[in-house]
């Protein structure tokens, strides 16, 4: 692959930025390739592919500043951020399409569709591998064998999912530690939901019957699986085995109802996917429906902000991403607007799917209904989520104009320390960014320097390293909250002074209520003001200010525990001579916690594999040395 790097100015007023661009364009291969747009400070801000560069970037830049250009003024304003571009050639479209996804995970730029880490939404995983395979709840799909289903669109539809099998199906429902440890069956062998494999002798065939069948549930196969039972049904009922019988019928009962709940969309009882996409001047939204068997068994919205990405490129970059950390691929997905590199797509879904995948933009009958109920579901969805920024924003206005400030606190940063007993001092930060909280930007801070006592001096430490690196501290909050009263308050004051800040951050603290003096709610000091802020009749001001202070305790208190956690087996353990990393898990692993390793006997020690007498005495002696 050969590179080449163009370089143009679109903010100049010197002189035509439309003959500048088209000037500078002409450098350009019209070979297919990869183009990354860069913005003043020389970042990647956007990465596409084309099948001639040329032609690809003509079509952004040609007509800036053309009183007759179709160019939406948002896009228009999205590309005059632009200061520099570079394009790398490759042989084919299909190097291209490989490389612009590398280069789109590599650098995340702002204005390209990028799909977020599934691992906050719950997935149900099965490992098919253990003789006696169960389900559990996941929020991350690894590359292994177990079989995965989901993502779901929140853990109580997981969990609602799994209350019908753990119903219907006698899958065992404990966990694997304890199906190891178990010495009898649990009581949902007694009430014959579960064959009780942790202590019988149960037959893999009969076992690997049920699993099949749950799969087939799962991968929305509820009417195969009801065809299925009935005809066993028959069968054993004719062999006068009744009892089992009234069994399967119950079972066939049960998932009747459930497909009942669920809503027919197709007669040709095939798997696909409807992609529908609704568009604002500032967000993107798309759903997902899951139709499996002609059955319609969920949906998922996908919220994607600015781009400069045309309506079928921001298709395709979401297919591509999507399907490439999902586990089902279905044999087609139904879109919206033709994809330029549908071929190509096609392949790279039929690789993972080891079968042929069709990528469709029908222009009439059934499949179009489909799709037009998918895009109608993608702009109810984005009208919910305007309606929602609206609200927030409207709360941050008049969050402004009780404090008098000059601009919009969009973004809000808070900070509370944490320590017991003046160890493992502690102070976290959490950032709330147009009303809602953004724990990406959150951050931890071990205490250094000030003793853990002195909460003045936590405050003050964590605020220098917060903000005291100059230009590196950007971007700086509108608003910096502290827990805390007037003490925590002037303290922040006198930091942000030295560093020359103090005019740019507003600064409050929150106090809480003191119930003795009759107050009913917190206390909200703004810097210069000897009185709290008379926030009226808002309540909802003082509730969002305290929702923000009681997540940075929540966060501060949880990086404490895991601190102090780690310190506490690194003190009770690590110290020990002849007790190295093995040992450690071993004790742990059998004894669970430090308690129990301390209440154990020198036989209970000396009985674990690697653990000599001479050792176990060494344990016992330093963890009794503790106490």
């Amino acid at each position: 692959m050969a590179s080449k790097k163009t370089k143009f100015e679109l903010t100049s007023t010197s002189k035509d930025p439309a003959f500048s661009v088209k000037d500078k364009l002409v450098k350009v291969s019209s070979q297919p390739g990869v183009y990354l747009m860069k913005d003043a400070h020389d970042k990647v801000i956007y990465v596409g592919k084309a099948r001639s560069l040329k032609k690809r970037l003509a079509s952004y830049f040609a007509r800036i500043g053309n009183s007759t250009s179709r160019m939406d003024m948002k896009t228009e304003i999205l590309i005059r951020k632009i200061s520099d571009f570079d394009t790398i050639i490759t042989h084919t479209e299909k190097e291209a399409l490989i490389l612009e996804s590398n280069l789109i995970k590599r650098y995340r730029p702002r204005y390209n569709v990028i799909l977020k880490d599934d691992k906050r939404y719950p997935s149900l995983r099965l490992d098919i591998n253990n003789p006696y395979p169960n389900l559990t709840v996941v929020r991350k799909i690894a590359k292994n064998d177990a079989l995965y289903f989901g993502p779901f669109s929140s853990s109580a539809a997981v969990h609602k999912t799994l209350k019908i099998i753990h119903k219907t199906f006698r899958l065992r429902k404990c966990k694997q530690k304890d199906f190891s440890s178990r010495t009898r069956p649990c009581l949902n062998y007694q009430i014959a939901s579960c064959l009780g494999p942790c202590c019988l002798d149960v037959d893999n065939k009969i076992y690997d019957d049920i699993v099949k069948e749950v799969i087939l549930f799962l991968r929305g196969r509820t009417p195969d699986l009801i065809k299925k039972i009935k005809q066993e049904m028959i069968s054993v009922a004719n062999l006068h085995d009744y009892e089992k019988a009234a069994v399967l019928r119950d079972k066939m009962f049960a998932l009747e109802q459930t497909l009942e709940k669920q809503v027919a969309v197709t007669n040709d009882f095939k798997d696909r996917d409807v992609l529908g996409i609704a568009r604002s001047d500032k967000n993107s939204m798309f759903t997902l429906l899951f139709i499996r068997s002609g059955f319609l068994i969920g949906t998922r919205n996908f919220k994607f902000s600015e781009t400069m990405s045309t309506e079928s490129e921001m298709i395709g970059a979401f297919i591509r991403q999507y399907y490439d950390t999902t586990r089902f691929v279905p044999k087609e997905i139904l879109i919206p607007t033709p994809l330029e590199d549908a071929f190509l797509t096609e392949e790279m879904l039929s690789k993972i799917k080891k079968q042929k995948v069709r990528i469709m933009s029908p222009k009439r009958g059934e499949k179009v209904r489909l799709i037009k109920m998918a895009c109608q579901n993608a702009k109810n969805s984005l009208r919910e989520l305007i309606a929602e920024v609206s609200k927030d924003i409207q709360l941050l206005v008049r969050l402004q104009q009780r404090l008098k400030m000059d601009r919009i606190p969009f973004r809000i940063e808070c900070f509370d320390n944490s320590s017991i007993s003046g160890k493992d001092a502690v102070s976290c930060m959490v950032v709330f960014e147009k009303g809602k909280p953004n724990k990406s930007l959150y951050r931890k801070y071990r205490l250094k320097t000030a003793i853990a006592q002195d909460d003045y001096a936590c405050m003050a430490e964590v605020l220098n390293r917060r903000y005291g690196k100059g230009k590196t501290s950007e971007p700086h909050p509108d608003i910096l909250m502290v827990d805390g009263g007037k003490g925590q308050l002037s303290i922040a004051v006198a930091v942000l002074t030295s560093l020359k800040l103090e005019k740019k951050i507003q600064l409050i603290s929150i106090a809480k209520k003191n119930d003795k003096k009759g107050e009913i709610q917190d206390k909200i000091y703004k810097s210069g003001q000897a009185n709290p802020v008379n926030l009226g009749r808002e309540g909802d001001l003082i509730l969002f200010l305290e929702r923000i202070r009681d997540e940075s305790h929540r966060f501060a208190i949880s990086f404490h525990r895991k601190r102090r956690s780690k310190t506490l087996m690194h003190s009770s353990l690590d110290s020990i001579q002849g007790v190295g990393e093995k040992r450690k898990l071993i004790l742990l692993k059998h004894f669970k916690s430090i308690k129990k390793i301390r209440a154990a006997t020198l036989e209970e020690l000396n009985a674990l594999p690697g653990i000599s007498y001479n050792i176990a005495e060494k344990i016992k002696n330093s963890l009794n040395a503790r106490d």
